[in-house]
């Protein structure tokens, strides 16, 4: 449970800075639009939120999720907006944001109690206590992007980003298989830069298809918060370079990404 715990602190640290963001937000601020097109700052925390809801009836209550699953099917490109919008529409900001603090506080607990070696029913393949805790960090993470990005914060990279990059080297294969592309036969070289100017490799190290670049912008890159044509991210190679354009960190449908500034 040791590398759980860490992740699980992590988590509780990235929620954090968020939630120190939104706490001092007004009212005409949390109203206010963030990149995700129709999506609100409210929107965004009452995703979170949601999202650690389902979490925990996946963590505590795994027969129960199939209901969740069910929703889902039945509307599978809206339901998460529909689920954010009808928490908007009955909390107001002071108590949302309440509901978002106790939620995700009631998951950490959960997932500390989970018994070693346990898995939990998810939309995609189920996870263990690690990977539900390192999924709502990047989702905390990149959520807190639109949030920053909309009330014109800068955040300073950390090295929680770790966690964001590795979901992004792994779901590789994902990211082409969802938009119906066969994901390429060999292993990528990746190089990651950090703030402090440590290096994060994954895959071999002679690699032919490489793809390099700051960590804070792989990472940007991956959860679709900013368009490649605006990243220091580079590709050497075909296959290195297609995944630059379709990389998602996340699951479900392929999603839209970011337009470059220039045709903002």
């Amino acid at each position: 449970m040791s590398d759980a715990s860490a992740v699980l602190d992590d988590l509780r640290s990235e929620s954090r800075e968020l939630d120190l963001l939104v706490a001092g937000a007004s009212a005409r601020q949390w109203a206010g639009a963030t990149p995700a097109e129709g999506w609100s700052v409210a929107h965004q925390i009452a995703h979170l939120s949601w999202t650690d809801d389902v979490a925990l009836i996946s963590v505590t209550d795994p027969g129960r999720f199939g209901d969740e699953v069910a929703k889902a099917m039945k509307d599978p490109a809206g339901f998460v907006d529909v689920a954010a919008g009808e928490i908007v529409a009955a909390y107001a900001p002071d108590a949302l944001l309440t509901r978002w603090r106790e939620g995700r506080e009631r998951l950490q607990e959960a997932l500390r109690a989970a018994p070693a070696g346990a898995k939990f029913p998810w939309y995609g393949p189920p996870m263990s206590v690690a990977s539900v805790a390192t999924g709502r960090l990047m989702e905390t993470w990149a959520h807190g992007q639109d949030v920053a990005d909309a009330l014109g914060a800068t955040r300073a990279p950390t090295a929680r980003l770790r966690h964001v990059a590795r979901i992004g080297v792994r779901a590789r294969d994902y990211a082409f298989l969802v938009r119906g592309m066969q994901p390429p036969g060999e292993e990528f070289r990746v190089e990651l830069t950090a703030p402090d100017g440590e290096l994060i490799a994954y895959g071999p190290e002679g690699g032919a298809q490489r793809v390099t670049g700051p960590l804070h912008d792989f990472c940007l890159l991956v959860t679709q918060r900013a368009h490649r044509d605006d990243l220091a991210v580079r590709a050497e190679g075909a296959d290195a370079d297609t995944w630059l354009s379709v990389a998602q960190a996340f699951a479900g449908p392929a999603g839209p990404g970011r337009p470059p500034k220039a045709h903002r």
